[in-house]
């Protein structure tokens, strides 16, 4: 007992403003070097020995110098991530998830915001050169050329959505669209929906023509003609929703349900209908795309199709780690979708008006 309170009382003396790693080791009673391979997660380290020194580092709040750390093992550590925008609440739930799971595996994270304009593009990827990133996820859902000539000629690996160069270094994530949107078509034509909307993404973007694409096969499939006055392209901001579902519902003829190729296209939906005075589902059905966590408290909750910002997250960490520690990698991650079925669908409109009441 004697013992271990003068050793709580000398470290408690420490300065904390000069705790280095010379600190930590002397007070663990191990080396120099059994502080670094701990601080840096190695394997090799001694069980008992680490578990000393992770102690020592939580009593002291010792926080390692990463710099210093760069230098000495030649490696920053540092992951980047080049998102589209982070107005959409789908890009900081990704964002969230790509650090916890990069940190947990002791990597530290630079994160880059394009909002689709090249010159924010190019200081993005400027900043992920000088700062030494060891791997960069493009998920941004659409190539962009200078990060291949900038990041793929420096040997950075890269992870993008959907598509990419065929060169070592690089991995795709591969969403499977198809899948969510055609339980979303047959969940709509199962209720008795034929006049079906969709309003696309920025057609520019590759994931934005693939959900247009899974969209009108799955509605083929069904046996329901695709009315080319109801696909309207829209931008995946709620004020594009917006613009979109006013082209849609002041139409000679309004559909009974309409798709949205996200879920900020389909908040804004929700909102024309609301001021057109449409009831949903009553009136017109809605259907979103990405399941973030705002569409479940929309009133009604938004019928949507999960695209785990997670699942992206975590196969982007893996297929970096994969490169940057030289193991064993697939080109190739494949990303589930899977409809949700919420408050924003019913049947069509007037389809319920001829039905007899329940009996009392």
């Amino acid at each position: 007992m004697t013992t271990r309170t003068t050793k709580n009382k000398s470290r408690s003396a420490t300065n904390l403003e000069h705790v280095d790693i010379h600190t930590v080791a002397r007070l663990a009673n191990v080396s120099i070097a059994t502080v670094s391979r701990t601080i840096n997660h190695v394997p090799s380290v001694n069980a008992k020995m680490a578990k000393r020194v992770r102690e020592v580092i939580k009593e002291l709040d010792y926080l390692p110098n990463t710099q210093a750390r760069s230098l000495v093992s030649g490696r920053s550590r540092l992951l980047g991530l080049i998102v589209s925008e982070i107005t959409n609440p789908f890009f900081p739930e990704l964002i969230q998830g790509f650090e916890d799971v990069a940190v947990e595996h002791g990597y530290e994270i630079l994160i880059g915001s394009t909002n689709y304009e090249p010159d924010r593009m190019q200081r993005c990827i400027r900043r992920m050169v000088e700062r030494k990133a060891e791997g960069v996820a493009v998920l941004t859902f659409g190539i962009e050329e200078p990060l291949l000539d900038q990041l793929a000629d420096r040997n950075v690996p890269l992870v993008f959505v959907d598509q990419g160069p065929e060169q070592p270094g690089i991995s795709l994530l591969r969403v499977n669209y198809l899948n969510g949107i055609r339980q979303g078509v047959q969940h709509l034509a199962a209720l008795g929906h034929r006049d079906i909307a969709f309003i696309t993404g920025p057609l520019r973007l590759h994931s934005a023509q693939s959900r247009l694409s899974a969209f009108k096969h799955s509605v083929e499939e069904c046996g329901i003609e695709v009315n080319p006055d109801w696909i309207v392209e829209g931008d995946h901001t709620m004020e594009g929703g917006i613009a979109a579902a006013d082209k849609l519902l002041t139409g000679p003829r309004m559909p009974t349900a309409v798709m949205c190729s996200n879920d900020m296209t389909a908040i804004g939906v929700l909102h024309k209908a609301y001021r057109a005075g449409l009831r949903v589902p009553d009136e017109l059905s809605i259907i979103g795309f990405d399941n973030i966590h705002i569409s479940e408290m929309m009133t009604p909750p938004l019928t949507t199709i999960q695209m785990s910002c997670f699942e992206l997250a975590k196969a982007a960490v893996t297929a970096l780690r994969a490169y940057v520690e030289k193991t064993p990698t697939e080109r190739d991650y494949p990303i589930s979708t899977q409809l949700v079925v919420r408050g924003s669908t019913g049947y069509p409109r007037g389809t319920m008006l001829g039905l007899p009441k329940p009996a009392k």
